[in-house]
């Protein structure tokens, strides 16, 4: 297994009050764990995963979703057994559209 952070300051976009969890770790599949979380307008990705090396991979879809989603004060949480890009990204969008809509 293997551990990767990211944190990206100055979000603009905070979601719900509630957390919020998509997806199913199973083979080559993954959760999200969205939450609120007091990080001074900064969004923290902790990514724990069996795919061991890919950690630039990782970089770049961290960096495209926080293009997408410029989140302030959100914690997320991934559990990954080796999904592909596509699939962290469409999980990712998920959780966003959940916490947004827990809020509404």
């Amino acid at each position: 297994m293997e551990t990767l952070k990211f944190r990206f300051d100055r979000g603009s976009r905070k979601g719900g009050s509630q957390p919020q969890i998509v997806g199913v770790v199973s083979s080559g599949n993954l959760e999200v764990l969205i939450e609120p979380a007091a990080l001074n307008g900064a969004c923290e990705i902790e990514v724990k995963t069996a795919a061991v090396g890919f950690g630039t991979i990782w970089d770049a879809v961290m960096r495209d979703f926080h293009a997408r989603w410029p989140l302030a004060d959100t914690r997320i949480s991934i559990n990954d057994m080796g999904a592909t890009p596509a699939v962290v990204s469409l999980r990712l969008d998920q959780a966003v559209e959940s916490l947004l809509g827990a809020a509404a």
